[in-house]
């Protein structure tokens, strides 16, 4: 079989590579083994445009929330789903030193930061806070499992899903080409999430493994028409009436299983938090494919150039994901420079032992 692309991984980043060269009248071929707890299946789906604790606006925001727009609406209509919705932030802030911040970055000249005014009698009835509320707008979420299912059911439709384990041993590069089994094609790109690490052709960057939990939650008397933060924790609408609730950003840890120190500090933090009942659904873990200088790697090897990356988004993958997947495309088809600050070719060095 002869394919122009294989791609490695279903998840964001595959997701929206493979659809923009499909799109682009590309045969694809995506290898993908499914997984419960992918690092995209349990993300919460948020696309926030200020970020940490000095709440500062994030890397690119302003080209990527129109980028982000624009491009899940297309999708959506693509698979016939509602993909994308603005449902702003609203945040508490835990601290004077917190209210502090959060009143200076208002403050700033295009702020994406508001003092909220309308509707704070109403948050008082479902959260305890000592300070004045904020809105984060505009503030998006993103419907992950219909984007990824929906995906995936094109794939299956087109005959360009291949169910699973991808095997290193299988894979012969050349110049121009690459073969893996009896499949043929120009290139391979690896957008497998933490898997593509443990490859031979990139285990030399400069990657970390990120672990994150978060807990399900049912919260039948809170409203769904916004997000919700206060301090480290994020209350995001969920599925089936139900509330996402995290996440840990962990560098270090024992097992990659969920933990128990987890569930109970954010079940106190909610305890605290909210005034109203809430009953704990599910609770999961995955890791997330993080780099250390926290720019992403897109782009072709430097020394085999039939192989390609797509990686490495972290906590930022439903806003990169999009913009970036775009840009690979225009430089595999039309040889359009990649972002310097994203191409893997910065770390040709490492790259080329």
């Amino acid at each position: 079989m002869e394919f122009d692309y294989i791609i490695i991984g279903q998840g964001i980043c595959g997701t929206f590579l493979s659809w923009n060269l499909f799109k682009a009248g590309k045969k694809i071929l995506v290898i993908d083994e499914p997984q419960r707890f992918s690092s995209t299946k349990v993300a919460s789906g948020i696309i926030n445009p200020v970020t940490g604790r000095r709440v500062v606006t994030t890397w690119m925001i302003e080209d990527l929330l129109p980028f982000a727009w624009n491009t899940y609406t297309a999708f959506g209509r693509d698979i016939g789903e509602t993909i994308i919705e603005q449902k702003n932030t609203v945040a508490f802030p835990p601290s004077a030193q917190m209210l502090q911040t959060y009143e200076k970055r208002a403050t700033e000249p295009n702020a994406f930061i508001q003092r909220s005014t309308e509707n704070e009698d109403q948050f008082h009835q479902w959260f305890n806070f000592a300070f004045h509320s904020y809105v984060i707008n505009p503030t998006y979420l993103i419907y992950l499992h219909p984007f990824l299912n929906g995906w995936r059911k094109k794939l299956t439709e087109i005959n360009s899903l291949l169910e699973e384990k991808f095997d290193e041993a299988q894979l012969i590069i050349h110049e121009d080409s690459v073969q893996y089994k009896t499949i043929t094609a120009k290139k391979i790109i690896f957008c497998n999430g933490v898997n593509t690490f443990q490859n031979a052709y990139w285990k030399n960057l400069p990657f970390v493994f990120n672990k994150g939990q978060a807990l399900i939650a049912d919260i039948p008397n809170l409203s769904a028409n916004d997000i919700y933060k206060y301090g480290a924790v994020t209350l995001a609408p969920w599925y089936n009436s139900l509330w996402w609730i995290g996440s840990s950003y962990e560098n270090d840890f024992a097992t990659t299983e969920p933990t128990e120190d987890f569930y109970n500090s954010t079940v106190t933090s909610l305890q605290t938090i909210l005034k109203i009942p809430f009953t704990i659904k599910e609770h999961f873990a995955s890791l997330r494919p993080a780099v250390i200088e926290r720019r992403p790697f897109v782009g072709l090897h430097p020394v085999h150039p039939s192989l390609g990356i797509f990686n490495g988004m972290g906590t930022k993958g439903s806003s990169l994901a999009p913009y970036f997947a775009h840009q690979l495309t225009q430089n595999l088809l039309n040889n359009i420079p990649i972002d310097p600050l994203a191409d893997v070719k910065r770390f040709h060095r490492m790259l080329s032992k």
